[in-house]
């Protein structure tokens, strides 16, 4: 199947070649001529050049939150009390670690071969990144503050019953050292949330600062391409040379 298309003023007209001979349907040869049509699929020059190299800081930045979600959430997963049940059962710091290193890798690859689908397809990607990056803030602020590092010094159960009788000076020693690295590994798996909270901020200004930019370069080809379609006498000069002979 092949498609042509036809632009006029405010009209645009698509023609299909149906092959009589595929085994697909007819709406499946639509699709696949509209994706493999070179107006989308073409690279275009005038995007990588408003584009420039930011798609792919913003794309590293992506990759680096990623690997830093999968990293430190795996520290917060493996402490007994340093993730509460809902971050044990989903997984969400990998899963979402993943998703941002995919979102990341579109970028790159939108400012490396800037044809206008993939410009869409990354500014799709951005908008959902954007979306994951607020349920990532709002799941890390609940993690922060469940955190309780309950198995330590069995806090709940032992010492509240040894409170009834009088303790020696070696257990009150070796309960002083306990509640001591109690509130010091509480600290750093909250500096860990904290970290990642940052991080999903970080990842949220990326994502909308990504799609803005991709919406702004294919609003800019679009006009670029009115400009070049439009009616030449509009562009002729005011003045015109005259020569006698």
């Amino acid at each position: 199947m092949s498609v042509s298309v036809t632009r006029a003023d405010g009209v645009t007209v698509f023609t299909l070649t149906s092959n009589p001979q595929s085994p697909c349907p007819p709406l499946c040869q639509i699709l696949k001529a509209l994706c493999y049509n070179p107006v989308c699929c073409t690279v275009s020059q005038h995007l990588r050049r408003v584009q420039r190299m930011s798609q792919s800081v913003l794309g590293a930045l992506h990759i680096m939150a990623g690997l830093l979600n999968i990293g430190l959430g795996a520290i917060l997963c493996c402490s007994r009390g340093g993730s509460w049940w809902q971050m044990d059962e989903t997984l969400f710091p990998f899963w979402m670690g993943a998703l941002f290193m995919l979102f990341g890798i579109m970028c790159i690859l939108s400012e490396k071969y800037p044809s206008p689908c993939v410009v869409i397809v990354s500014v799709i990607l951005n908008l959902a990144a954007v979306a994951f990056a607020i349920a990532a803030i709002i799941l890390y602020s609940i993690n922060l503050a469940n955190i309780w590092l309950w198995w330590m010094c069995d806090h709940d159960d032992y010492y509240s019953f040894r409170q009834q009788v009088t303790l020696s000076p070696e257990e009150s020693v070796m309960k002083e050292k306990c509640m001591e690295a109690l509130a010091l590994s509480q600290m750093l798996l909250r500096s860990i949330n904290a970290v990642l909270i940052v991080l999903s901020a970080l990842e949220l200004c990326v994502a909308i600062s990504s799609a803005t930019m991709g919406i702004k370069a294919l609003r800019s080809e679009e006009k670029t391409e009115d400009e070049s379609t439009a009616d030449p006498e509009l562009y002729k000069p005011l003045l015109e040379e005259v020569t006698t002979k």
